[in-house]
């Protein structure tokens, strides 16, 4: 048997596991040394207050933190501002409905004729092509015929008069035949300053010549007074000035330019470079086909050159203006 058999079982109080270990290694119980005691937190004595010190003499200042630049807030571009169109200031004048008849002109208050349908139809193109462009060359119509005698006159005023019966549209309607001014006449009002004092003298606004008629929407530039340089001022750049003037920063507003025959004189040729638009007036039956070619190449300054067939006894169509709707007709 083992040692474990000599263990004493009479009795006595069986020992514990860590009692026999200590049996039989030679050690004794077990003692948990005293825990000593923890000593009581000691209080600090407050610090002491600083001494205050005198200032330093001749310190040098102590700089604050220089401040981050910040991004700058772009400001946008000032838009310059809209052009507005100059007023007209010259007198307003009355014109006599009986001498537009006389002229067989276009007159507003009448019951509708052929002539008024037939200028309709040519100011409908012409108007279309001007909003269209939506420029101020556009705008500008110069009337011109290759010779004298062929109606570019009668057309212009009949055209200016058709035109001014649209609502919200002012035509101006300019007289540069300076050799044979006749628009003032056509129309029964009498006229003295106009275009070409405009152009001689820049001191001279141009709108302050313009004249109001009493038909809505009407208004005449005259001729003016006639030099020996009329040509060499139309040639100038005061022209495109004094044009630029009538027409910018206004939309609703036409001039129309009767010049004097292209093969006759400058004039039509020159105002050819300000205009848009060119309505070359030749007469049924009488104007040569060398003569239309002649002026539409002096007319070449202006992109968009028209016909007009005046005063013609036929139409290849067939189509004729009656009194349709008029009354006692």
């Amino acid at each position: 048997m083992t040692e474990q058999g000599k263990i004493n079982r009479e009795g006595a109080t069986p020992a514990s596991l860590f009692e026999r270990a200590d049996a039989a290694f030679g050690r004794g119980p077990v003692r948990v040394p005293p825990v000593p005691p923890v000593p009581e937190p000691q209080r600090r004595a407050p610090a002491p207050a600083p001494t205050p010190q005198p200032p330093q003499q001749n310190a040098a200042p102590v700089a604050a933190p220089a401040a981050q630049p910040q991004p700058a807030t772009p400001v946008p571009a000032p838009t310059p501002a809209a052009l507005r169109a100059v007023a007209f200031g010259g007198p307003v004048v009355s014109i006599d409905r009986d001498h537009l008849r006389d002229e067989g002109l276009i007159v507003p208050e009448d019951p509708v004729t052929a002539l008024l349908e037939e200028f309709r139809i040519v100011k409908r193109d012409l108007l279309a092509d001007a909003r269209a462009g939506d420029t101020p060359l556009a705008r500008r119509i110069l009337v011109c015929s290759p010779h004298q005698g062929e109606g570019k006159t009668y057309c212009a005023t009949n055209l200016a008069i058709a035109l001014a019966a649209e609502r919200g549209l002012e035509v101006l309607l300019v007289d540069a035949d300076v050799v044979k001014p006749s628009v003032a006449k056509r129309l029964g009002i009498e006229a003295e300053r106009g275009l070409m004092d405009a152009l001689s003298d820049p001191a001279i606004l141009p709108e302050k010549l313009v004249i109001a008629t009493d038909i809505d929407g009407l208004f005449v530039l005259p001729a003016g007074t006639a030099t020996s340089l009329d040509a060499e001022y139309l040639a100038s750049a005061r022209t495109g000035e004094v044009l630029d003037r009538l027409t910018q920063g206004a939309p609703e507003r036409i001039v129309i330019f009767d010049t004097p025959p292209a093969l006759a004189a400058s004039a039509a040729a020159e105002l050819a470079a300000h205009v848009g638009q060119a309505l070359l007036v030749v007469r049924a039956d009488e104007t040569s086909r060398a003569a239309l070619e002649d002026a539409q190449q002096l007319l070449s300054a202006c992109g968009d050159i028209k016909l007009l067939l005046n005063a013609a006894r036929y139409s290849p169509s067939g189509r004729r203006f009656g009194s349709y709707g008029a009354k006692g007709k």
